[in-house]
């Protein structure tokens, strides 16, 4: 049974959600799902904005006939490739096949090599082109590597509508309402909205500040993005966010502290120091990297203002789940961040320069304190040292 929900008058969403899913890209772990957004504008011509992933085919077919009420599909605009809105392009051909699609070269040249498609029926568009619907405008606003090179941007400028593709979505899936003033947004969205940006889209924040300037000089004033709910209040908040997030500047001031423990002592060391600063008045929280995702890892780095790795040697070489965090991060483009380290070893303790090495390459990285090196466990002289730590931290803290 049909499920479409009026945005609008002439404004239909037509997505749906997948709770079943566990990895999104087979590879980022989002329990709460995700949603797969499509639009459909009813004007003297009908646009569809975007297909969907195979999870809600069945459902968003349903809904786009149901929306439809008997008209033809005269348009479809193809913002982005990721299968997760392509994979139903070929079924949609087949039950409308007169319908034109309206997109740029890059995403003609892909939709040949996802599919066996002829490239009949297609209209390309550049940056700043418009095309009439009726009553509405499509401008086209092209938006590289935010995140693939082929993506664009639709925007109606009759009534401040942007289609945004990726940009400005989240991991979750809907219930109910699809309007993000409905859904306690901040409460239960924005940490997979951060999971979303910093795994999906932060490594091309010089790009999304791009996109940023593009959009401060449009009056937007309802943003329709491809996962997760529609903004119709209050997106300058969010955007907000974006600009933080795409600045690589720290969301908030705190201490992020990552320790590769193998038998609890580099733990030991870690929770130590997480105390002492806490009993300074500082905003601290500690992760087990052998525990946590590096997806949910990768957000919280970036999330700090400051961050604190304490490894284990193991192999010679930095414990292997840090090492995955600190290739992970640098592979983002971490930065902009102050930084300390601790090193545990039993017989030759090298983690440390080897920790070192690698966050001194990233950009606009400042360590604090000298290195906190231990033997074992931790024994009078390593706490001395932790003690020695945390005051240069809460200094740099609450100087700077």
């Amino acid at each position: 049974m049909q499920n479409v929900i009026e945005i609008q008058k002439d404004l239909y969403y037509l997505g749906g959600s997948d709770r079943r899913i566990k990895l999104f890209e087979n590879h980022i772990p989002i329990p709460r799902g995700v949603s797969y957004n499509s639009y459909l504008l009813t004007d003297e011509k009908t646009v569809l904005f975007d297909t969907v992933d195979t999870a809600i085919a069945e459902q968003f077919f349903e809904n786009l006939e149901g929306a439809l009420g008997g008209r033809e599909l005269d348009y479809l605009v193809v913002h982005h490739m990721e299968p997760d809105h392509s994979a139903t392009f070929l079924r949609l051909l087949e039950r409308y096949p007169k319908v034109t699609i309206v997109t740029n070269q890059k995403v003609a040249a892909m939709l040949k090599n996802f599919f066996p498609f002829s490239g009949e029926n297609v209209l390309l568009v550049k940056e700043g082109d418009t095309m009439s619907v009726g009553k509405h405008t499509l401008s086209f606003i092209f938006a590289p590597m935010v995140h693939w090179p082929e993506v664009m941007m639709t925007y109606l400028p009759e009534e401040g509508i942007l289609f945004s593709a990726d940009a400005f979505g989240t991991f979750g899936a809907l219930g109910g309402s699809i309007f993000a003033d409905e859904v306690r947004f901040e409460e239960e969205f924005l940490a997979d909205a951060r999971k979303y940006y910093f795994n999906i889209v932060g490594k091309y924040g010089f790009q999304v500040q791009n996109v940023l300037k593009k959009a401060s000089a449009l009056d937007i004033r309802l943003v329709c993005p491809l996962h997760g709910p529609v903004w119709r209040e209050n997106f300058a908040w969010y955007l907000n966010k974006y600009d933080i997030w795409s600045k690589y500047e720290p969301e908030e001031r705190g201490v992020a502290i990552f320790y590769a423990s193998i038998y609890g002592h580099t733990q030991n060391a870690a929770e130590i120091l997480a105390a002492k600063l806490a009993k300074k008045g500082i905003y601290t929280k500690v992760y087990d990297v052998s525990n946590t995702h590096v997806c949910d890892l990768l957000v919280e780095a970036f999330r700090y203002s400051h961050v604190v790795f304490a490894s284990s040697t193991h192999n010679n070489g930095i414990f292997l789940c840090m090492e995955t965090l600190l290739s992970d991060l640098k592979a983002h483009f971490f930065q902009k961040r102050k930084y300390a380290l601790i090193e545990n070893g039993s017989w030759a303790p090298q983690t440390g320069a080897l920790m070192e090495e690698m966050l001194s390459g990233m950009k606009e990285m400042q360590p604090i304190g000298e290195t906190v090196k231990m033997i074992s466990s931790v024994k009078g002289e390593t706490a001395e040292r932790l003690s020695a730590l945390a005051d240069a931290i809460a200094r740099d803290f609450f100087e700077n």
